[in-house]
C-alpha cells in the first residue's frame, strides 16, 4: 500500500488477473447487488435460492452470492416497494412491482454495466482455479511480452499486426487443446 494525501491505495499484484480486468476485490459495487436482484426478479418471479444460482451463472461462477447478502437485499427491495413476495409451492417468491420496473427503467445504464461486466468476467473463471496456477506465470509473461513488443517507439502497424498474428495463433492452438474436433 502507499499513501496519497490522506488516502491509502493498494497496488495491484502483478499476478492478479483481476487487476488487468478492472476487478478490484469486489464483484459488485455499492447498490449493485440490489439492482442485479431487481433486474432478475423483473424477468419473472423467483425465489431466493434461484436468484443466488442465477447470479453465479451470470458471472460464470466468479461471483457466488450468499444468503446473507441476497435475503436482506430482497427484504430491502420489498420494504422500498420495488418487489412483492408471494408463497408459491411452499417457497417465498419475489416479483417486480410497477415501481421496481420504473426503477430499472431509470437505472437502465447501471444495470447494463453490471451484466456487461458479469459477461466479461465470466471468461476469467478458470484463471482462479487452483490448477491454473501452473500456467499463470507463463501467461502473464506472454501478455507482458506482447505489450512490450508494441510499446513506445516500437509501435508500428507492422508490429501490431505481427503481435496479433502470434496471439491469434496461440489462441487457435489452445482452442485445439480444449476442443480437438
Amino acid at each position: 500500500m502507499f499513501a496519497c494525501g490522506t488516502r491509502e491505495f493498494r497496488r495491484p499484484r502483478p499476478w492478479h488477473f483481476g487487476a488487468m480486468m478492472g476487478m478490484r476485490g469486489r464483484f459488485f459495487g455499492p447498490g449493485e447487488v440490489r439492482l442485479a436482484l431487481l433486474s432478475l426478479v423483473a424477468e419473472g418471479p423467483k425465489h431466493g435460492y434461484e436468484l443466488m444460482r442465477q447470479l453465479e451463472e451470470r458471472s460464470g461462477g466468479v461471483y457466488r452470492a450468499s444468503a446473507g447478502t441476497v435475503y436482506p437485499t430482497l427484504q430491502q427491495l420489498e420494504d422500498e416497494g420495488l418487489v412483492a413476495s408471494d408463497i408459491l409451492d411452499g417457497k417465498k417468491t419475489y416479483r417486480a412491482t410497477d415501481a421496481g420496473r420504473e426503477e430499472l427503467r431509470v437505472r437502465d445504464d447501471a444495470v447494463r454495466r453490471i451484466w456487461w461486466r458479469a459477461r466479461r468476467l465470466a471468461g476469467w473463471r478458470n484463471a482462479f482455479d487452483p490448477d491454473a496456477a501452473e500456467i499463470r506465470g507463463p501467461a502473464e509473461r506472454l501478455v507482458q511480452a506482447a505489450f512490450r513488443a508494441v510499446a513506445g517507439e516500437r509501435a508500428t502497424e507492422e508490429r501490431f499486426e505481427k503481435v496479433r498474428e502470434i496471439l491469434e495463433k496461440a489462441l487457435r492452438d489452445l482452442a485445439a487443446l480444449r476442443d480437438p474436433d
